[in-house]
């Protein structure tokens, strides 16, 4: 067992939302990856209404969209990531990488040596 172990989850805020933050980009992953917002969701365990929701409030938060939906028959269905939404996903799992490194300031060392490996027993009811 890891004593003080940092668990940091980053997530930018837009107003009173979410712009992105982890799952968001894992959304962002797979839309990329997949190439339509189903086969994302599928491969996420997640509703197709699940996914497109967390699109169109990425979609509403940043500068340019996100995602695109593209519809019509033949190879240009589907979606993909647009160009601002490739930088947005990059430039957040490099905060993330960055981010780790936190656990390298001596704060962290010293905050670490002050938490126990487990809390003490709470009170016991009476009675």
């Amino acid at each position: 067992m890891r004593i003080g172990l940092l668990k940091l989850k980053l997530q930018m805020v837009c107003g009173d939302h979410f712009a992105i933050g982890p799952g968001k980009a894992l959304v962002l992953e797979a839309i990329g990856r997949e190439g339509s917002i189903r086969a994302a969701g599928k491969a996420l365990g997640m509703s197709y209404r699940r996914i497109w929701l967390l699109v169109d409030e990425m979609n509403r938060c940043f500068t340019g969209k996100l995602v695109e939906t593209l519809s019509g028959g033949g190879r240009e269905r589907g979606a993909r990531l647009t160009e601002t939404g490739r930088e947005v996903l990059a430039a957040f799992r490099e905060l993330e990488a960055e981010s780790a490194r936190v656990a390298e300031l001596p704060a962290y060392a010293r905050l670490s040596a002050l938490i126990r490996a487990e809390p003490l027993p709470g009170p016991q009811p009476q009675g």
